[in-house]
């Protein structure tokens, strides 16, 4: 993974020297695969700095969201690939944009001439912190999140906050609940940061416009990656089947699959983690002021606690019997163990999933106080 900051501006160096295995010369020819929003707000810039260096570029927009996250989009990006005429041994793939986007031209590669390298560019803080860290490269099939797709390493993955500023708050929030996914299994020092400056790190999109904020998001992606690329380069082939960084992917899947378009993956994923968070205290293993805190800290970050596919019980019995299915069958199911730590179990029942949907409702609602007690609805509120 190579960080710099700019990567596309007129004298930066980095993608032509950065990745020894895929170093740029001048008069060499490129495929860049970018998310067309992305290409509306950089394209200009992307064509311009590729024409500076003399780099023959070939530049595809293509939509990239979870709604057309599809096969079509994947032959699309084969079909460009083979008009190129790309030569696989000497010129891997750009993809610049978010992780829907590095997800399916990671796929295409992966499939053309059985293996083409590629080079990821993730423009979205979930992009820089979760899709441009693993080997996992897909799309989804039917109702079915990710249900097609491969293992693919990139050649490369170039890390540029810069493309941050131009995120909505919806979008930094996104990629946060995937940083508050490490720091609630693997870190509390993690969590304590996010609990003391995320709030103040979203709303300056992690620019870093003061020393202190600077300091603060440099020191939230190093740790997440750290912890992330910690966990999973010992499993990249998911031989183990016991991963801590599925918390948040037990019944999230199936969840934003099925109110799709309405909610984004990082939304989906702490929905989970509230859901699994609830159930944890209702086991004992998180308590109720620990429950409130991490409560409090994902609406700070601009992230749901509730969303109505909750109120259909059966959708989580589903979401269960997947991932059992997934599994190996066995529910391998990460739970919080305070903040920072975790556990897996096995023995989590239609009934406790009931419990801890209604317990999280209550949150949501403000119906519990922060001593965890029910609060009475007040007359006329």
């Amino acid at each position: 993974m190579v960080s710099s900051h700019g990567l596309f501006e007129p004298g930066n160096t980095a993608l032509l020297t950065g990745c020894p295995d895929a170093p740029l010369h001048p008069g060499d020819r490129r495929l860049v695969v970018i998310d067309q929003n992305v290409d509306a707000l950089y394209g200009n810039g992307i064509r311009a700095w590729f024409t500076a260096h003399g780099i023959d570029a070939t530049v595809v927009p293509l939509r990239a969201d979870e709604a057309v996250k599809q096969w079509d989009a994947v032959s699309t990006v084969v079909d460009a690939m083979n008009d190129f005429g790309i030569d696989r041994r000497r010129e891997p793939v750009l993809a610049v944009g978010g992780g829907v986007l590095t997800d399916v031209v990671g796929f295409a590669a992966s499939l053309y001439r059985r293996g083409t390298p590629y080079i990821r560019i993730p423009t979205t803080l979930i992009g820089l912190v979760d899709a441009g860290v693993g080997v996992k490269t897909g799309v989804n099939y039917e109702r079915g999140k990710n249900r097609l797709g491969t293992y693919a390493p990139a050649t490369a993955t170039f890390l540029d906050r810069s493309f941050l500023r131009s995120l909505s708050l919806r979008h930094i929030s996104n990629g946060l609940a995937e940083i508050l996914k490490m720091a609630l299994i693997r870190s509390e020092d993690l969590f304590v940061l996010l609990e003391s400056r995320g709030a103040a790190v979203r709303a300056d999109r992690l620019q870093g416009a003061t020393e202190d904020l600077s300091r603060a998001a440099d020191a939230i992606i190093a740790e997440s990656i750290h912890l992330m690329l910690e966990e999973l380069q010992p499993n990249l082939w998911e031989s183990a089947l016991e991963r801590c960084v599925d918390y948040g992917h037990t019944f999230s899947p199936t969840l934003e699959m099925h109110a799709l378009p309405e909610l984004l993956h990082g939304e989906a994923v702490v929905i989970d983690m509230a859901l699994t968070t609830a159930l944890a205290t209702l086991r004992g293993d998180v308590a109720e002021a620990q429950a409130q805190r991490i409560y409090d800290v994902i609406r700070a970050l601009g992230l749901p606690l509730w969303n109505e596919v909750l109120d259909d019980p059966a959708l989580l019995d589903d979401a269960l019997r997947d991932t059992v299915r997934h599994r190996d069958g066995q529910q391998r199911l990460p739970l919080p163990v305070g903040i920072g730590r975790h556990r897996f179990v096995n023995d989590v029942t239609p009934a406790e999933l009931r419990d801890a949907a209604r317990l999280l409702r209550d949150h949501a609602e403000g119906h519990v106080s922060s001593a965890g007690a029910l609060v009475p609805e007040q007359v006329g509120a």
